[in-house]
Parts: structure tokens; C-alpha cells; sequence
């Protein structure tokens, strides 16, 4: 089939422009990133170009024979090689793009969704961005009506997930705005008291950002704090009870397995996704009045430790070094932020 047999669907070019519907439905077009299957499963990500090749070990094939095919085309390659070409669902897309830091994986972003209810039109708070994966399922979720305040203290990672998102809907959100800075410093400047509905916290020390958020949030809102390890679990779950103004803390993790279909070999997959984060949700009380009484055990919690070697609140104690995490060097952030901003998509 040749280009000129593939029926083209124009699509209005103010249709759809700051969501990305543009580049949901239609034709394949120019800047767009496409996902190639081959004939093993394994995954090819590329964005079309023109006069542009993919190249493998087994033959390329033409940017040009892509632009302007429907969505699950395929396209044979010149070793005859059969790829079917889908656009990435966010899903897909999330995992394949530039990242500075590490991503909020889809399951524990349906999970945020979801049990943070983020809906259309709500006034949504987050901090911080990493690479904006995070970014773009709230963004679905609160649409064109909607807010999204995000708040990221490294300047470099705020652009690439501006880029990011850029790429995916086509053009800035109109629903989102992305603040360089500290958002205890910063949250109180950009919102009055009581007009926040949601607050997402993705962070190494979100119990220093609760009374802000507190003062933020409207009676009932919902704060949602993702963190990684089972110590910041504890502490942030003791802070929200101890600032007396939020209701009784949930929290959870998620895991998912996959399944092998083929024939009657059906069963588990032997990988899995296993633990990424822990989820932990609370909601804003009404001014002035208190939780009712919850009867648990006491728990001594960080206090008695932290008095016992004298050390505090210790702010350098809590850092992505201490508690594991893949740290980004601003070289490769560079990097990655000249790549998107100046490639075929900025």
C-alpha cells in the first residue's frame, strides 16, 4: 500500500490544539512519536520525520512511509520485516520518554487518579514534577476547566517535563502552570487560603509541606503524598496526625502481574511490577474542628529517636542519596533538556 491508497482524515488545525486531540485521532503528522512492534513484541518508539529511516540490524524503512497512515498501520521494512505502527497510549509513553528524573509509573498513577478523585475542574496541586509523567494523567483528569499548580525546585527538570507534555499534547496546556521554587515558599503566593481541592505530594520530605498545604486546601480536600520508603511512610503519616486538622490517614501500595496468553499456557508472567511507591491519602477537616479520638497503640514515632543521638530534625538526613534513589547529574539534565527543547517537536 502506498501513501497516496491510505485515506487521510484532515483534522481542523484549532481542533482539539491544546489538548492534543490533534494528535489522538487522524493521520499519522511531522513531530509526532510513534510506537513499532515487531514481530517478537519488542517495542520501537520513533518521531516521524521527514526523509528520516529506522534503522535495525534487520533492514530500516521510511519516516515518510508512516506520515500520513492511519493509526495501526504496518509497514514492512526493507529485509521484509512486518512493524504495526499505533500511537503510545500515555501509558506507553510515559516509560518511553526523556526523563531527568524517575517517573511515577502508570499503575500508581492510575492509583493517584483515581483515589486522589481528581476531577474535571479541580483546583489540583502538585509537587514535585520529575519528568511530568505524573503531570499529564492529572492534566487529563482536571481537563481544559480545570488547574494544575505544579511546583518543582529544579529549573532543568521543570522544563524537560514541560517539553514532555509539550511533545504529547501538542501545545502548553492551558491548565497548567509550572512554578520554579519551594512550594512551602511558593504555594501561598500563587492560591488563597481554602481554594485548593486536591494536593499531590511526590517528594523526599512531605511532612515539611503539610501546614502550607493545610492552610491551601477547602474543608474536605484531599491530600495525596507518594513516597517511597517505609521510614517516610511512618513520618508523614504521624505528622498528618499530629497537626490535629486532617482525618485518620489511609495508605497502600499496589503490585501488578502480568499474564502469558498463548493457547493453554496460561499463567503468571514471571516479571512483575513489584513495589515502586506507598500511596497515603487524608483529607482537610473544618476549620476549628478537631479528629474524633482513635483508639491505636501510642507510638513512640521519630521524636524519641531523633532526641536519643541529639540529632533533631537533621533537614540533611532526608536526602535521595540516603534513601536510595538515582540521582540525575545537571550534565545529563543539560543533556536531555537541549535534546527536547531544540529536537523536531519544541
Amino acid at each position: 500500500m502506498t501513501k497516496r491508497d491510505r485515506p487521510d482524515v484532515p483534522v481542523p488545525a484549532d481542533q482539539g490544539a491544546a489538548t492534543g486531540e490533534h494528535l489522538r485521532r487522524g493521520p499519522f503528522q511531522v513531530g509526532e512519536r510513534i510506537q513499532l512492534t515487531d514481530p517478537k513484541g519488542r517495542l520501537h518508539t520513533i518521531t516521524l520525520e521527514p526523509g528520516k529511516q529506522f534503522h535495525t540490524h534487520r533492514g530500516y524503512l521510511r519516516h515518510d512511509d508512516l506520515i500520513g497512515a492511519q493509526d495501526g498501520f504496518t509497514v514492512t521494512n526493507t529485509a521484509g520485516v512486518e512493524y504495526l505502527a499505533l500511537r503510545p497510549l500515555l501509558a506507553d509513553y510515559v516509560m518511553s520518554m526523556p526523563r531527568g528524573a524517575a517517573v511515577v509509573y502508570p499503575k500508581d498513577a492510575g492509583q493517584i487518579v483515581t483515589m486522589g478523585d481528581i476531577f474535571p475542574g479541580a483546583v489540583v496541586v502538585e509537587a514535585g514534577v520529575g519528568s511530568g509523567a505524573l503531570s499529564m494523567s492529572l492534566l487529563r483528569a482536571v481537563g481544559d476547566t480545570g488547574r494544575l499548580l505544579s511546583f518543582e525546585r529544579r529549573a532543568d527538570f521543570a522544563e524537560i517535563a514541560l517539553a514532555n507534555a509539550r511533545a504529547f499534547f501538542g501545545a502548553d496546556h492551558p491548565a497548567w502552570t509550572v512554578t520554579v521554587g519551594d512550594l512551602v515558599e511558593e504555594l501561598p503566593r500563587h492560591v488563597d487560603p481554602g481554594t485548593v481541592d486536591r494536593v499531590v505530594l511526590d517528594m523526599l520530605a512531605p511532612w515539611e509541606c503539610l501546614e502550607v498545604v493545610a492552610d491551601a486546601l477547602r474543608p474536605g480536600g484531599l491530600v495525596l503524598c507518594y513516597v517511597a520508603t517505609t521510614t517516610q511512610l511512618s513520618r508523614v503519616g504521624e505528622a498528618m496526625r499530629d497537626l490535629g486538622c486532617f482525618t485518620e490517614p489511609s495508605a497502600w501500595e499496589s503490585l501488578v502481574r502480568g499474564w502469558h496468553l498463548e493457547g493453554l499456557a496460561v499463567r503468571p508472567q514471571h516479571r512483575m511490577h513489584g513495589h515502586t511507591g506507598f500511596l497515603i491519602t487524608t483529607r482537610r477537616l473544618a476549620p476549628g474542628v478537631t479528629p474524633p479520638l482513635r483508639k491505636r497503640r501510642p507510638s513512640a514515632g521519630f521524636a524519641a529517636a531523633d532526641d536519643a543521638d541529639g540529632a533533631g530534625d537533621d533537614e540533611g538526613a532526608w536526602s535521595a542519596e540516603s534513601l536510595g534513589e538515582r540521582q540525575t547529574s545537571p550534565k545529563r539534565a543539560r543533556k536531555l533538556r537541549r535534546a527536547i527543547t531544540d529536537g523536531p517537536t519544541a
